[in-house]
């Protein structure tokens, strides 16, 4: 007699691991049931579809007909879904990893690097944005993204620390003596156009700029000061290159200003694109390390 009633699917799967293994006893160790939790759910199935699925077969059980033909058509369901599953996972492996960064810090500390990264792991597609503050990681299609974090966290995202915000004023060799003797030129970014008297404020006796010339971002400002335009006030890791090669001088160092930078990621990303994240994060860890020696 023909039932309407809808098979669970509980019952299903210990019906398609008693026809793949063929006995009650290897599909309950497979599915870390009972045997006769196993037989209940095999005998309920029948009673649901009104068939016979089974039949006596000596001291054990053969599939009827009927068995046989759904026990075909589940391993060819199993299969098209286990197809699929591999294909979505292998699409999120190839998608690109998008990597949203400050502009500055891309421009001056992460570009020159990106070679090393992509020597080290060639099978990454690493694609670079630049924007700041907070984001939308699914409007914006960005994986990863670097930021200082001077804004709220959202509590879906997850957030690495990566180095501490240090500012200082930077020159050329040639500028210092003007420098010290208080006749220079400050250059100062709008994004931050406080810095200079925040800075001055923290450095009793220190003379003020006879002029402030003000550029769009820090980045400019760091080659400016690199032309030899006038001293830029501006975060460690903006002049780490250029300090390092001895054409910038800090004589004051650089104060932590209390932020910092992070790595923000959505807290569940695709499966397949998790690997590539993790080689990314801890690259960057690795660099900003290196940046802090």
């Amino acid at each position: 007699m023909k039932t309407t009633r809808r098979p669970s699917l509980n019952d299903m799967r210990a019906f398609e691991a008693v026809a793949r293994l063929g006995s009650m006893r290897a599909a309950a160790d497979a599915l870390a049931l009972t045997h006769g939790a196993v037989s209940r759910r095999v005998a309920k199935l029948s009673d649901d579809l009104g068939l016979e699925l089974f039949e006596p077969a000596g001291r054990g059980l053969r599939l009827t007909a009927e068995g046989q033909a759904l026990a075909s058509a589940m391993g060819r369901a199993l299969a098209l879904i286990n197809d699929t599953i591999d294909s979505l996972r292998d699409r999120d492996a190839k998608r690109p990893v998008v990597l949203s960064c400050e502009r500055s810090v891309a421009m001056r500390w992460l570009i020159p690097r990106l070679s090393a990264f992509q020597d080290r792991h060639p099978e990454i597609e690493l694609h670079l944005s630049v924007g700041g503050g907070p984001l939308d990681f699914s409007r914006d299609q960005v994986s990863l993204a670097l930021r200082r974090l001077d804004f709220p966290v959202n509590p879906d995202w997850r957030v690495t620390p990566l180095m501490r915000e240090s500012m200082g004023p930077v020159m050329t060799p040639a500028l210092l003596p003007g420098f010290e003797a208080g006749d220079y030129v400050a250059l100062a970014s709008r994004t931050r156009p406080a810095a200079w008297d925040d800075w001055l404020g923290r450095q009793p006796g220190r003379a003020a700029p006879r002029a402030t010339r003000y550029l769009d971002h820090h980045f400019l400002i760091v080659e400016a000061a690199a032309a030899g335009l006038g001293v830029a006030l501006c975060p460690r890791i903006l002049a780490l290159d250029d300090l390092r090669s001895g054409r910038l001088a800090a004589p004051l160092g650089f104060t932590p200003d209390g932020s910092e930078y992070g790595l923000i990621e959505p807290k569940t990303v695709p499966p397949g694109a998790a690997p590539a994240l993790t080689a990314l994060k801890d690259w960057l860890t690795g660099a900003a390390r290196e940046a802090d020696a």
